[in-house]
């Protein structure tokens, strides 16, 4: 019999009701649903058919209810382990989503038919003070609130590229190029791209540039003497502080994590259907 972990969104109430829903189509598929205590005690009744999942036990699938940022949770949980992400949308655009809320029970019905396809997504590892993790989206610095402009450089194989007072910076993954990156001007970059892009948030400066950077070359980043402590962000989760005089590196990882989808499914078209059309003809637009 195979099996299923369940992860679900922060807020219960938004996806409760597919839980239910879940359990059904385990049961109608033969696969066991499990999840950890927290998820259990977060659904309550409708929670009746999953399974508390065993120490150390190796998913066949692991079936998401909830955002892009709950998608992103369950990658970091099996990056490395070979497991795929199944994701069904109950946050606001759920670019990492196979399908959306109307469609939960087709689209778990299918994902336990074995109706999916898999992606090998890159992530992105920091390191910092002796603490290393790797993230799917991005890594963000930024200057806490009411404190000075920041003074970042940044260096790539060695060399130094930029020094720039500026709000903070990002680097993202081409699945992380489409958020905090894209909202710097950052440009957009395809899955499948070998690569990670470096953007400034707020630069005070009329020359810095996004950077998409090879995937062999390890970033360095520095936050100048004198300076205020930057946070530290992986995949918009809390990660630390990079201290006055401190450096961190970034470096790409390949193959980080599987994110699962339904046939036919392509970047280009996520890109569409969320964002809209990257060019529209003029006269053309309604």
């Amino acid at each position: 019999m195979k099996t299923a972990a369940l992860i679900t969104h922060s807020h219960p109430p938004a996806a409760t009701e597919a839980v239910a829903v879940a359990v059904a189509a385990a049961r109608a598929a033969d696969w066991r649903l499990v999840a950890d205590q927290g998820e259990l005690d977060k659904h309550g009744a409708s929670a009746a058919g999953v399974e508390l999942e065993r120490e150390g036990e190796k998913p066949d699938l692991c079936l998401v209810l909830g955002g892009d940022g709950t998608i992103l949770h369950a990658l970091r949980r099996f990056s490395g382990k070979d497991v795929p992400v199944f994701g069904v949308n109950f946050g606001t655009v759920g670019f990492l989503a196979a399908v959306e809320r109307a469609d939960a029970e087709t689209g778990i019905a299918r994902a336990f038919a074995g109706e999916i396809e898999t992606i090998q997504l890159p992530g992105i590892r920091v390191e910092v003070g002796g603490r290393d993790a790797i993230g799917f989206n991005d890594v963000t610095l930024s200057r806490r609130p009411h404190d000075r402009v920041a003074e970042l450089s940044y260096r790539i194989a060695a060399d130094e590229v930029g020094h720039v007072r500026c709000d903070g910076l990002v680097a993202a993954t081409p699945v992380g190029s489409t958020g905090y990156n894209l909202a710097n001007q950052g440009p957009i970059l395809a899955w499948g791209v070998k690569g990670y892009v470096v953007s400034y948030i707020a630069p005070h400066s009329l020359t810095a540039r996004a950077l998409v950077v090879a995937p062999t070359d390890v970033l360095t980043v520095g936050n100048a003497p004198g300076r205020e402590p930057v946070e530290i962000a992986l995949d918009g989760t809390e990660f630390g502080e990079l201290a006055s005089g401190e450096e961190l590196e970034v470096s790409f990882v390949d193959s980080a994590g599987r994110l699962a989808q339904l046939p036919g499914t392509s970047f280009y078209g996520r890109i569409r259907d969320k964002f809209g059309h990257l060019a529209v003809e003029a006269g053309s637009a309604r």
